[in-house]
This record gives structure tokens, sequence and C-alpha cells, in this order.
């Protein structure tokens, strides 16, 4: 399924998001924000390895459901997923290592 490069600014509704079938991983952040265009190439080369898992990119925000669904405070926050249950979370990564252990999490 590959990485989105691009934010959603039109976010799907919790409910659409837990019904999504097989690994998930969410990226919430804003394209503005410093530390989250800094991870952008480390969850790049990791994705690549992992393309049975959907990603997507939601643009957050105050006020943003999803977001607060998930009591985001910090970005990136990355949520993992598996048949709509939440299996793993990273917040702010520091190196490539730490999401690829977060992604490894989908396959066990």
């Amino acid at each position: 399924m590959g990485m989105n490069s691009e934010y959603v600014e039109i976010e799907p509704a919790r409910a659409a998001v837990d019904a999504l079938e097989g690994p998930v991983l969410i990226e919430f952040g804003a394209p503005w924000c410093g530390h989250c265009r800094a991870v952008q190439p480390w969850l790049a080369g990791v994705m690549d390895g992992f393309p049975a898992i959907r990603h997507l990119k939601i643009e957050d925000g105050p006020g943003r459901p999803l977001g607060r669904s998930f009591h985001v405070k910090l970005w990136p926050t990355l949520v993992l997923l598996k048949q709509g249950v939440e299996t793993g979370r990273l917040v702010r990564p520091a190196d490539e290592q730490q999401i690829r252990s977060l992604l490894l999490q989908s396959i066990e």
C-alpha cells in the first residue's frame, strides 16, 4: 500500500478507521511541524519494507475529532491499529529503528 506523502485535511470518522481491515498506521501531524518533517525520510524508508500496512497521514490540530479520539497531544504521533484495535503507539520517534520496531508489531 505504501506511504502517503500528503496529509489528508478531511479526516475519516473514527468508526470508519476502526472498521478498516488489517494493519493500519495512522500518522497524526501537520505539514508545517518540524518534528513531523524530520521523521518523513525514516518513515518512508521503513514503510517500504511493510507493504501490507495501510498508511493514513492525518493533519491534526485543535478541534479535530479523530486526533482527540486517540488522545494525541504531540506530533508526530504514530498509532498502529490491527483490525481496529490499537496495538502500538510512538510519539516523536527519535530514529528509524523505533518506527521499524513499531511496525514489526503488526506482524506478530
